[in-house]
C-alpha cells in the first residue's frame, strides 16, 4: 500500500479549520499515481532516497537482500539525474549490477529507450559517478530468449536450447554467428556472470561458422 497524506482547508463551523487525512492508494493504482505526478519509480521510496534515512520497510528489504548497496547508490544517482532529464521522471528502476569494468542496470522494457534518448548523456554521468568504464541498460524481462538477445545485442543469437548434465545440472546454450563475434557488447565471461546473477543461467557460448564451431 502507499499512503499519501493530504492537507485540505476549508470551511465548517469556523472558517479555514485544517483537515488532516490519510488516502490509501491500492496498489494496483500506485504506479498509475506515481506516473501522474512524476516521480522515479524504484523499490525504495524516493523520500529515503533524498533524505539517506530508510523507513523501516525499506530497511528491511536492504537487510534480506532485496535490495543491494548498489542498487541504492544508482537509484539515488537516477533520482538526482531526472531534473535534468525529465525521462527519468517515469522509469522504473529495478536493480544494478556490476562486474569488473561493467555497470547493468535493470529497467522496465518501455523504459530503456528513455535513458538511452539523450545520445548518451546519461550514461556517461552514470559512469562517472560509479566510477565505472562501461554502463549497460537492460529490459527487466523474466522471458529468458528476449533476455538474452538483449544482453547478446547488437550480435545475434541463432539457437537456445538447454542441456542437462549428467548431474542433474543445466546449461543454456546460445549459438552465436561466427561473423557477429566482434558485436559482441562484452566479453563473454562478462556476459555469462550477468546472465547467471540477474536469470542464475549457466551459458555455454558457441560460435558456429561454415566449416567448424568454437565452445566457450
Amino acid at each position: 500500500m502507499f499512503k499519501l497524506k493530504i492537507f485540505c482547508f476549508g470551511y465548517l463551523t469556523i472558517p479555514f479549520i485544517c483537515i488532516c487525512f490519510h488516502l490509501t492508494i491500492n496498489s494496483k493504482y500506485e504506479t498509475q499515481f506515481l506516473n501522474i505526478v512524476k516521480i522515479m519509480l524504484t523499490k525504495i521510496c524516493s523520500v529515503d532516497l533524498k533524505s539517506g534515512i530508510l523507513c523501516p520497510k525499506c530497511e528491511e528489504k536492504v537487510k534480506s537482500g532485496e535490495v543491494s548497496e548498489l542498487d541504492l547508490k544508482v537509484a539515488k544517482i537516477l533520482l538526482e539525474l531526472e531534473n535534468r532529464y525529465q525521462a527519468l521522471q517515469t522509469v522504473y528502476f529495478h536493480k544494478a549490477l556490476e562486474f569488473k569494468d561493467t555497470l547493468v542496470i535493470l529497467v522496465n522494457k518501455g523504459d530503456v529507450h528513455k535513458i538511452l534518448s539523450y545520445g548518451g548523456k546519461i550514461l556517461r554521468e552514470i559512469s562517472e559517478k560509479v566510477g565505472k568504464k562501461r554502463v549497460r541498460i537492460l529490459a527487466y524481462n523474466d522471458e529468458p530468449r528476449r533476455f538474452l538477445e538483449d544482453l547478446f545485442a547488437p550480435a545475434s543469437i541463432l539457437t537456445i536450447n538447454k542441456i542437462w548434465l549428467p548431474d542433474g545440472s543445466e546449461e543454456t546454450k546460445v549459438v552465436i554467428p561466427r561473423r557477429d563475434a566482434k558485436k559482441l557488447p562484452e566479453n563473454i565471461n562478462v556476459l555469462k556472470e550477468f546472465a547467471k546473477n540477474i536469470m542464475g543461467m549457466t551459458l555455454r557460448v558457441e560460435f558456429e561458422g561454415a566449416r567448424s564451431r568454437q565452445i566457450i
